[in-house]
């Protein structure tokens, strides 16, 4: 498990273990009595991610190390950073899978696609298009796994929330303790997804050999972030006004983002994997484990 101190991989890890699965979780820190996983592994580092991978012989890498920062991914002063973790990185895990004969889950995104036009993204689409820096290395890091493994996944994921890190829940809490109002973009569309919720799915995944690309974001319908900041108030009790603006109104980012992250998860259901529940229902469930950890 890479990215083990992540949002996401923090989850998977307790869900991998409660199954009954042996993880060894890396991330680039050096981990203390307080975290979650094992090991120190920078995975821009080519001859450490070969070593680690061929002292522990895993059954399955599962990858969720990214740069994430899709804003300062467009500084010119990042780009070599985000291209050695999301692409270089990648490709070292998947060259080390295939030595190994390990198999490999990769968490790419929905910026893979330009987010034109209204119809639902489907997984096996290749009509690829990224729109910024961020998209354009996790595509590049998507590839590397398919060129080099014939036993991946592929998983895609937008609107991601958790316990661990940042994310738009969190952000709209912090604004709305401060400021009467907030503006929120209206024309960007998708769902959130939950990562404890996703942690679950991914691991009942890594116990088939249903291998290919997926869509997994939580059920409910496609939202815009107006009507989830909406919500994220709504259930929080919190009197927060949301004004509804267009991304060109609101005008803040340096990345340019898709307008349209409707991703198609029918093939889930298809390959006979138990959707996630509805986006309302999970957004609960962490509002719920956030007031209890104090973090509201």
């Amino acid at each position: 498990m890479t990215g083990a101190a992540g949002q996401l991989g923090y989850d998977v890890i307790k869900r991998a273990t409660a199954c009954g699965h042996g993880v060894v979780g890396s991330d680039i820190g050096d981990p203390s009595d307080d975290d979650i996983y094992d090991i120190k592994l920078d995975i821009t580092d080519k001859e450490a991610v070969q070593r680690t991978v061929l002292d522990i012989r895993p059954d399955v890498i599962v990858h969720c190390a990214a740069w994430t920062a899709v804003d300062a991914a467009e500084d010119p002063d990042n780009y070599e950073r985000v291209k050695a973790v999301n692409v270089d990185g990648t490709r070292y895990l998947a060259d080390a899978a295939r030595e190994t004969g390990a198999r490999m889950v990769y968490i790419s995104t929905d910026y893979v696609f330009d987010g034109s036009g209204e119809r639902p993204w489907e997984p096996d689409c290749q009509e690829y298009a990224p729109l910024n820096v961020y998209g354009q290395t996790k595509l590049a890091g998507e590839l590397a796994v398919s060129h080099t493994l014939d036993r991946y996944f592929i998983v895609r994921i937008a609107w991601v929330f958790g316990l661990h890190g940042k994310n738009f829940v969190k952000t709209m809490l912090q604004a709305g303790k401060k400021h009467a109002s907030v503006r929120v973009v209206c024309d960007q569309i998708g769902t959130p997804t939950y990562t404890h919720d996703l942690a679950r799915l991914l691991v009942d995944m890594i116990e088939t050999e249903k291998y290919g690309y997926y869509h997994v974001t939580n059920e409910g319908g496609y939202i815009s972030w107006y009507e989830f900041a909406t919500e994220i108030y709504r259930q929080a009790g919190m009197q927060t006004g949301v004004i509804p603006v267009t991304t060109a109104e609101y005008g803040l980012s340096q990345a340019v983002r898709p307008f349209n992250s409707r991703m198609d998860k029918s093939k889930l259901q298809r390959n006979g994997f138990e959707p996630l529940p509805e986006w309302k229902d999970a957004l609960h469930r962490y509002l719920k484990e956030l007031k209890e950890q104090g973090g509201m």
